[in-house]
């Protein structure tokens, strides 16, 4: 998916400390997404830039789209990134220059890897089911595999976890001995949590890595602390296992990973090291062929926004 903003400021990713638990509530902020869905953007955000490499989280809907197109988002670049969609209600056709064409419905992991340079399209299918409602994510790639071959996944079926009132599906990583199959390049996790209304659960988690819970529907204590539907909770560090008590029927995203340590520039739709590499991809999607053609989308590509005055600085997390 794309940052719509024609206006990015550069994003000083690689967060703030995170030696231990915490309890911070982050709400996000509505910015629109196409020519009529709106999202609400809970990551990056002035309180908090990554979760392990998890770097950017929109979630949008439920949307009653049934007389509308729904989400239109033509073709855009990426570098430096995995893209992941995902669903709780809808469809989304997924296009992009290698030549995939995917329709991806809900709890089925659609997984881009970016790597040096790819292009891609989001639109919901011309005949679509009346609601859409997911989350759009992006995941920072580490240095050592940045350069990589773009490729996109398509994984229909998901592992899952159940418990007393509890079902998870295993979106990346590893939860409670389930494994997601989708390819991560650093350690991380993404499991999506449903609960009846009264169910609770103390979900194991890994003490080093960081984590952030993402409220999709209904409200959810977690480890005290009541989410509800746009905001986020960043919960740090140090803990075994995650206390859960559903105060109504819910959905909620938990999202987490080892602290993020390297220095990225993110701008726009690319993840880089400095300055000069998001100059140069600008330029590239602009004028060369370095992000391929994606073909069949009936529209304009998108043009890159204006680049700040400037050199754009990379910043990183300090532990």
């Amino acid at each position: 998916m794309s940052n719509l903003d024609l206006r990015p400021t550069a994003t000083p990713c690689g967060g703030q400390s995170a030696t231990g638990p915490v309890r911070d509530l982050l709400t996000g902020r509505t910015v629109p997404l196409g020519e009529s869905t709106e999202v609400r953007r809970l990551l990056p955000t002035l309180g908090r830039r990554m979760v392990g490499a998890w770097c950017f989280v929109d979630h949008y809907g439920p949307d009653d789209i049934a007389d509308e197109p729904g989400m239109q988002v033509p073709p855009h670049p990426h570098m430096g990134l995995q893209t992941v969609s995902w669903l709780h209600d809808g469809e989304v056709l997924h296009r992009d220059s290698l030549g995939s064409l995917q329709t991806v419905r809900p709890r089925e992991l659609g997984l881009m890897t970016s790597g040096r340079a790819i292009s891609h399209s989001e639109e919901s299918p011309r005949e679509h089911p009346r609601l859409l409602h997911g989350a759009q994510l992006w995941v920072a790639l580490p240095d050592t595999h940045r350069h990589t071959a773009p490729h996109f996944e398509h994984h229909p079926v998901l592992p899952e976890i159940t418990a007393g009132g509890l079902r998870g599906t295993v979106i990346l990583g590893s939860v409670d001995g389930a494994t997601s199959p989708g390819t991560t390049y650093t350690p991380l996790v993404g499991v999506d949590l449903s609960l009846t209304e009264g169910a609770r659960a103390d979900l194991p988690v890994e003490p080093e890595f960081e984590y952030a819970a993402l409220s999709i529907s209904g409200s959810v204590d977690v480890d005290g602390v009541l989410v509800e539907p746009g905001s986020l909770l960043y919960l740090g560090c140090g803990r075994s296992s995650l206390p859960l008590l559903a105060r109504t029927d819910a959905s909620l995203l938990l999202l987490g990973g080892e602290p993020f340590e390297e220095r990225l520039v993110m701008w726009w739709n690319f993840i880089g090291r400095d300055s000069a590499e998001i100059v140069q991809a600008v330029e590239d999607w602009e004028k060369g062929d370095r992000f391929g053609v994606v073909h069949g989308y009936a529209g304009e590509r998108l043009r890159a926004p204006v680049l700040p005055p400037g050199p754009l600085k990379p910043r990183g997390r300090v532990r």
